[in-house]
């Protein structure tokens, strides 16, 4: 309509994790129809669908999430809109043991650092905490790949903007989730809300897992 503008959000989910939606809801998929089982409907969605998720300006892996941390997600990605030149910074840290994250459209491993989880007194933190900071800050090479990731979204972010990108998923992932890249994704989130604002968001994935 005149004076509007439109936002097409695509929300997606890994196979088995639909697989198991339709088993709760014992709802039948659309396409699931004459000698289509319920796995080959959902692949066919998914080609019929390619066109969308091509064309979205904002695609999110609802995968790992429930309807309240959807709606929560939802909310932080299309709040922010003080222009239509705006752009949505998303930073989320993210466990790989646990799945990557499908709506990454950057995705950094933090595996190479130090474990904060080989030490047991530090175990039962998380990168929210002072000790795992303390911790991780003593490494040389902890500091080194934090300077790299702020070098590269301080240089690359404006050009996310000038060429009209809305959404930007920052995806930074360790094996677990909970500690270092939960420790980087604070650091460089907080280090980028103090450049561009409330249109930073921080999410941690995986830190309750």
């Amino acid at each position: 309509a005149q004076g509007h503008t439109t936002t097409v959000i695509y929300l997606h989910a890994e196979t088995q994790a639909l697989l198991k939606r339709f088993s709760e809801t014992r709802r039948k998929h659309p396409l699931s129809h004459g000698q289509l089982t319920l796995p080959e409907a959902i692949e066919e969605e998914s080609g019929l669908l390619a066109p969308v998720r091509i064309g979205a300006d904002l695609t999110i892996d609802t995968t790992s999430l429930n309807i309240h941390e959807l709606n929560l997600l939802l909310r932080q990605r299309i709040e922010v809109r003080p222009s239509d030149h705006s752009l949505s910074l998303l930073i989320q840290s993210f466990g790989f043991k646990h799945g990557i994250p499908l709506d990454s459209d950057f995705m950094f491993d933090m595996r190479c650092l130090p474990n904060p989880y080989w030490e047991p007194r530090l175990r039962q933190f998380t990168g929210l905490d002072a000790p795992i900071v303390e911790y991780l800050e003593q490494f040389p090479d902890v500091q080194r790949m934090y300077e790299s990731l702020e070098r590269f979204m301080e240089e690359w972010t404006p050009a996310f903007s000038s060429c009209n990108r809305s959404y930007v998923t920052v995806s930074i992932g360790c094996t677990g989730g909970r500690h270092r890249s939960v420790y980087m994704v604070e650091k460089l989130g907080n280090h980028l809300k103090e450049i561009l604002g409330d249109s930073v968001k921080i999410r941690h994935r995986n830190v309750k897992s």
